[in-house]
């Protein structure tokens, strides 16, 4: 089985799959031996991750968008409408995109409404959940991460992806407590989850949902 090979000062090894390429991780004084001898015994969790990144990936290449079908905005689906003119509109049920466009339009023009709304709500959200802290964000913006849902910097300048205005609106609120609470502490600690849990006590049922969202979001290819 070819793999990466990285050692550091960690005491554990690690295994992750990347694309369909495994990369492990072991300590610097683990003989080459053992590495191999866990690696075998992972063979089978393995395998059935690549297939299933493969199986992703393949769902991915051929996701699409039409008219008539339906995408999610706020954990509830929206009608992709056609309408007449060359701007786009959204209400609690459509998205409304000019008439005529290609599947690959239509889909721009999607991510196009789903910027407009996240940063709409995600900035009144973070304002609102912020009066309950000590310290207020510098900023607060939206971009279009990919591999992180928000991220709060040591200046307590936060952002979030477009693609968290998806999640159902308790969701949405569990990632804003997220990196708020990361303005008090950074890390991933003890005192960071008592902050968290102290303004959402059942914060753990919500980052579950939000496990459910990027599970499905790794079948569709937005951009």
């Amino acid at each position: 089985m070819i793999y990466t090979l990285t050692r550091s000062k960690r005491k554990t090894v690690a295994i992750t799959i990347r694309d369909g390429n495994i990369e492990v991780r072991a300590p610097n004084r683990m003989p080459k031996r053992d590495i191999e001898k866990f690696i075998t015994e992972k063979e089978k969790w393995i395998l059935k991750n690549i297939n299933l990144q493969r199986q992703r990936a393949n769902q991915r290449v051929s996701f699409s968008l039409n008219y008539g079908d339906s995408v999610i905005c706020r954990g509830t689906p929206r009608v992709i409408t056609a309408k007449s003119g060359d701007y786009v509109s959204y209400d609690d049920e459509c998205f409304f995109i000019p008439a005529d466009l290609t599947p690959d339009e239509i889909k721009y023009a999607c991510v196009q409404i789903y910027k407009i709304i996240a940063k709409l709500v995600l900035l009144e959200k973070t304002y609102e959940f912020a009066k309950l802290y000590p310290v207020k964000p510098a900023t607060v913006k939206v971009n279009s991460a990919k591999a992180r849902w928000g991220s709060c910097s040591a200046n307590r300048n936060i952002n979030y992806s477009w693609r968290l205005i998806m999640a159902d609106d308790d969701v949405i609120d569990y990632v804003v407590v997220h990196e708020l609470s990361h303005m008090m502490e950074l890390n991933h600690g003890d005192y960071f989850w008592k902050i968290v849990e102290e303004v959402l006590p059942d914060y753990r049922e919500r980052k579950i949902r939000l496990k459910e969202l990027q599970r499905r979001l790794s079948t569709e290819e937005w951009e």
